[in-house]
């Protein structure tokens, strides 16, 4: 009977050494499977074409292991309030302004060749399309979503080739993003006189003499009807620019964005000069601007200059105007078109504490020339400004205060004195 007493033990032992035995094989079996699991991980990123990356320089990326392929998208928008007052005596609002001034797309990268580069930006607020009153052409009539539509070469180290549109290189502040700007926007001067954008060839080269002289060249043929036209006549636009940079490049290249928010660790300078001769032209700002009663070619004189040390921003550019024969175009019904011609002349100062807080002041003046002063009044503002750098110039918040006056230079008579207040909060990546 004791022999028999023992069996269940025994069988309750073995029992539970087969339960243990089950339980050790389900556990290696999903050891096994999750190595499975990391081995098809890993060929499947191993068999991956297109690798993601972010950069704070570059934004979100993609690009092919062998780097065959590459596309950088970045985006940035403006968000603005704008106050005006009465006049410089009464501050009341006279009128508000409260909009998305900027909301711009880019892509950048290269096909199949490092050399082979690309650049396309479109832009998607009412204000960021030249679709406005101010630009009303035959050559203009529906929104422009593209802003730029670029193709490059880089046939050496120091010479690259393009076709496409983009920015002419006329003036320096034209050619500085409108998201690296120390102030709301950029200056009279340049909405005035600017050769803005234009569908053409390119030519950028570098030179290098010495250790830190360098000497750059910008060359450009274009339609000269500006961005998105869908005809041209005969007269094409031709412009060149020569930068000259005694103390070496700037840190980031820092001659193409306002303010010294890199703070050079030593004084850097950019020197230059431009030319642009508009053949033909049919608006009156040549790529901007409405239409003439008849075609004008004109000329477009620039230079500008800019110094960077510790903080420390001083810039400024002159831009002068002149046609072949009169600007005038008297009309047939009595009412007559013309062109601007004059000097402009903008100027800032800026400091950058390392803290990315900034000050900055501006003043610009547009001076018409004596045969069209009867139809424009000389124009001057005063303005400063106060911004906070949280990611440099891609995210910031800024406040400006300007004065603005306009005179009329026949009857010696001040017109259209105001101040205007603006916050504005940049953000894009």
């Amino acid at each position: 009977m004791k022999k028999f007493s023992i069996i269940p033990i025994i069988l309750l032992l073995c029992g539970q050494q087969v339960s243990a035995q089950e339980a050790n094989t389900t556990g290696d079996s999903i050891l096994k499977k999750i190595e499975m699991l990391n081995k098809e991980v890993s060929s499947l990123k191993s068999k991956s074409k297109v690798q993601p990356y972010f950069s704070s320089k570059s934004g979100l990326g993609f690009a092919t292991p062998d780097s065959s392929y590459s596309m950088n998208i970045r985006f940035r928008m403006q968000n603005r309030a704008m106050m005006s007052t009465v006049s410089d005596e009464e501050f009341e609002p006279a009128s508000w302004e409260a909009r998305v001034r900027r909301c711009r797309l880019s892509f950048t990268g290269h096909v199949a060749n490092p050399k082979i580069s690309y650049y396309l930006q479109l832009s998607f607020s009412r204000g960021d399309m030249d679709w406005s009153d101010a630009d009303a052409s035959k050559l203009n009539t529906s929104p422009n979503v593209v802003r730029d539509a670029m193709m490059y070469y880089k046939a050496t180290k120091n010479l690259q080739l393009g076709i496409g549109q983009t920015k002419l290189p006329g003036n320096r502040q034209r050619s500085v993003s409108s998201g690296a700007l120390q102030f709301y926007d950029r200056s009279i001067v340049n909405g005035t006189f600017t050769t803005d954008r234009d569908f053409g060839i390119f030519v950028n080269h570098n030179a290098h003499l010495g250790k830190e002289f360098i000497v750059r060249t910008k060359l450009a043929a274009s339609s000269g009807e500006g961005r998105n036209s869908v005809s041209s006549n005969p007269g094409l636009a031709y412009t060149g620019r020569i930068e000259i940079l005694p103390m070496g490049a700037f840190t980031d290249n820092g001659d193409y964005f306002e303010g010294d928010v890199a703070r050079e660790s030593k004084p850097k300078l950019s020197i230059a000069g431009a030319y642009h001769f508009n053949d033909l032209a049919v608006r009156s700002g040549g790529q901007l601007g409405k239409d003439l009663l008849a075609t004008k070619s004109f000329n477009v004189y620039i230079t500008d200059i800019v110094f960077k040390y510790k903080g420390l921003a001083i810039s400024s550019e002159y831009i002068r105007r002149d046609t072949d024969g009169s600007p005038v175009f008297p009309g047939t019904d009595g009412k007559s078109k013309s062109i601007l011609t004059g000097d402009g002349v903008n100027t800032q100062l800026s400091y950058c504490t390392k803290k990315m807080w900034e000050v900055a002041l501006r003043h610009s003046l547009i001076t018409p020339h004596k045969d069209v002063k009867s139809l424009y009044k000389e124009q001057e503002q005063y303005g400063l400004g106060v911004s906070k750098y949280i990611n440099k110039h891609k995210v910031k918040v800024q406040g400006n205060i300007f004065y603005n006056r306009e005179r009329d230079m026949k009857l010696n008579t001040d017109h259209n004195k105001h101040f205007f207040a603006v916050f504005q909060i940049e953000l894009g990546i």
